[in-house]
């Protein structure tokens, strides 16, 4: 028989690495890529860092507001459209949709 204590530890041990990636997320670098990587496109805190045209791309305050956490990352995942392949790791997703979603 499996002491209490351990099987409490085990599954505590189970939950932790069945956290989503989003729980661990980092904002602040999420906001670095997005510097980096997606202001030249869209704008991403309110100002735009470059000239945004009427049907291009959405503010990622519009993107929070129409998609969930899953939606955005099967899009940074595989891009598609005008929007070049960023290579980005899990992690660099995770960061980047946490952040997004700070902006709701």
């Amino acid at each position: 028989m499996i002491a209490k204590p351990v099987f409490l530890a085990a599954g505590a041990l189970l939950l932790a690495s069945l956290m989503p990636l989003a729980a661990r997320a980092d904002v602040a670098n999420g906001k670095r890529l997005a510097q980096r990587w997606c202001a030249n496109c869209h704008e991403i805190d309110g100002r735009a860092a470059a000239p945004i045209v009427p049907q291009g791309p959405p503010s990622f305050r519009t993107v929070a507001e129409h998609l969930d956490p899953g939606q955005m990352r099967t899009f940074l995942s595989h891009p598609h459209g005008a929007m070049p392949d960023l290579a980005l790791t899990r992690t660099e997703i995770a960061d980047l949709i946490d952040y997004i979603g700070s902006l709701r």
